[in-house]
């Protein structure tokens, strides 16, 4: 059975962006760096939504064929959750799952395969660990409190749940990398 990942970058206070905020917070680290490297070299299936497509995609179509990251992305299997996008997507490797991920993904989790690993996508990852369906919830979190100007919560709209920490890590000297399991919903 298939694992999966969700990884998500997060403010101190629970943001997933900010109003003003540069590309990670303004925090970024050759061990940052070092730690994306070394997760697109791990093989697995990137799961997105439609909104993170597009900018991934963008980001990479900008970047041409000189970016290293790019290209590994470009090479990787990914599967959009998207009911607007239509087949043929241009980023090579691009599948359109028009099926609600409720129904697609434990499908999919079945399949033999390397992992599946959902970076960003804040809506698909609320809707997966809704569904009990993230394995490991690995959160990078950024030493900033964005208050009044910070976009997206990543956890609103979520029920309680429960998570086992399975480990930490410090990257920068101020980033922390904290992996859970999700456990599923907290008991009354």
């Amino acid at each position: 059975m298939r694992q999966l990942l969700a990884d998500l970058f997060i403010t101190v206070d629970g943001w997933a962006a900010g109003e003003r905020s540069p590309a990670f917070f303004g925090y970024s680290g050759p061990e940052l760096f070092g730690w994306i490297e070394e997760q697109l070299a791990t093989p697995h299936t990137m799961v997105m939504g439609a909104q993170t497509y597009r900018t991934l995609a963008g980001i990479v179509a900008f970047a041409g064929d000189a970016d290293a990251s790019g290209a590994r992305m470009t090479e990787l299997p990914k599967l959009v959750f998207s009911s607007s996008l239509q087949p043929p997507l241009e980023w090579a490797n691009s599948t359109v799952i028009a099926e609600d991920a409720a129904d697609a993904v434990p499908n999919l989790k079945r399949e033999d395969g390397d992992p599946l690993r959902v970076i960003g996508s804040v809506h698909l990852v609320r809707s997966l660990l809704r569904l009990g369906l993230v394995d490991r919830l690995r959160l990078m979190l950024f030493p900033q409190i964005l208050g009044s100007t910070g976009r997206e919560r990543i956890f609103d709209e979520l029920p309680d749940l429960n998570l086992e920490l399975l480990s930490t890590r410090v990257l920068d000297g101020r980033l922390v990398l904290l992996e859970y399991a999700p456990q599923g919903p907290t008991q009354d």
